[in-house]
């Protein structure tokens, strides 16, 4: 895995969201984005660039469990049964915005992690982060392991999801 753990670079993420954004122009492709321990900054992080209205359609924050199952549709059951920080519920926080975006010419990311300081377990420790893509060939996912404050672990997340959509789509 990548080091993720390096000095936060602005200028590299804005890099990246260029590239990504031309990929997605190119390939006639929209962004949706559904975040759970991010709150947003994938989505914000896009609509910094101008222009993104051509490749950035929205995005869903379902911070809570109750939002992942009223926005999304991840089912209760599946929430309660693996937690909202799995890859169960990443990716089907992926499938139902890829669904509610209409299923036609979308990438979706989706992340829910635990960004601290508490509320890790042992199983489940400060840093884990689960980050979700679908689009029309499926779904994957990816688990994350990170280390740093609330602040470094909400901004790697945010890096690595366009870093790996990025790398997906090339």
């Amino acid at each position: 895995m990548p080091d993720l753990q390096k000095e936060v670079d602005s200028s590299d993420l804005e890099k990246s969201l260029k590239k990504l954004s031309n990929l997605l122009i190119k390939k006639n492709l929209m962004l949706v984005t559904a975040e759970s321990c991010t709150g947003g900054l994938i989505a914000a992080s896009c609509t910094e660039l101008p222009g993104s209205s051509q490749w950035f359609d929205r995005g869903f924050v379902t911070y809570t469990n109750e939002a992942k199952h009223d926005m999304l549709g991840v089912p209760v059951d599946l929430i309660e049964q693996h937690g909202a920080v799995s890859q169960q519920v990443v990716e089907a926080m992926a499938a139902g915005a890829f669904k509610k975006a209409g299923n036609k010419n979308r990438i979706t990311i989706s992340v829910s992690g635990i960004a601290g300081p508490d509320g890790g377990t042992a199983e489940k420790p400060v840093g884990t982060v689960w980050i979700g893509f679908a689009d029309d060939k499926g779904i994957k996912s990816k688990l994350l392991r990170l280390k740093g404050s609330r602040a470094e672990i909400r901004q790697a997340t945010v890096e690595y999801s366009v870093g790996r959509v990025l790398t997906y789509l090339k």
